[in-house]
């Protein structure tokens, strides 16, 4: 007669037990305090002012909360999801000014100059902010020069059959804005003609300055 093998059934219960199980949790949100907990606590920080002597952080208007970038249902000139390039998951995520006008006229073109203007400032930070637009309507002038003047700026159009949803404060219609999203793909702030350069590009720095990420 030959002996029994061992069993290992023990060792699997071991293995699956609720220590085991409680265990790997408290790592994995270890790992996540780690990597992330620093850019977290910096946008806390920035977006409420605390620890800020002057009480003001931002020149921006606030989107509270962050709207999704997804909702808005914008796709990229090469005709894939605009959303899709941005989140955690990526390797090399950036942040994006884009400008959104129903009618681009004065105003919308303005707005077009100061994020080519504000993008060029940041100087060696500048690769890690892309700018886009969504124009519903752009007048031929503007659309002869468009790549001379605006080569770098990524043309945007809405999904087919899509509505967009915009974030509380803007309406492209009415009035056009400068969106900042964040690498996650959080629409965080918007400027208007009412914004100088150099206040967007204060906001800009300082974030670039904080975060882990983009």
């Amino acid at each position: 007669m030959t002996k029994a093998e061992p069993s290992n059934h023990s060792d699997e219960n071991n293995d699956l037990s609720p220590e085991r199980i409680r265990r790997g949790r408290r790592m994995a949100l270890l790992l996540f305090a780690v990597g992330f907990g620093p850019m977290i606590l910096a946008t806390v920080l920035y977006y409420t002012g605390w620890m800020n002597p002057t009480g003001q952080s931002n020149h921006g208007q606030l989107i509270q909360p962050p709207a999704s970038l997804q909702e808005l249902q914008l796709e990229g000139a090469d005709g894939t999801i605009l959303a899709q390039r941005f989140g955690p998951q990526l390797e090399d995520p950036e942040w994006m000014l884009m400008v959104v006008a129903g009618n681009c006229g004065a105003t919308c073109e303005e707005l077009l100059y100061l994020a080519r203007q504000v993008n060029i400032a940041l100087g060696k930070n500048a690769a890690r902010v892309n700018r886009a637009a969504w124009l519903g309507n752009i007048n031929d002038e503007l659309a002869g020069r468009w790549d001379n003047d605006y080569s770098s700026m990524e043309r945007l159009s809405i999904a087919a059959g899509a509505e967009p949803s915009w974030p509380a404060g803007v309406d492209p219609s009415r009035k056009p804005r400068i969106l900042l999203v964040d690498p996650f793909g959080n629409i965080i702030m918007h400027y208007g003609s009412e914004h100088t350069g150099k206040q967007i590009l204060s906001d800009l720095k300082h974030l670039l300055k904080i975060s882990q990420i983009g």
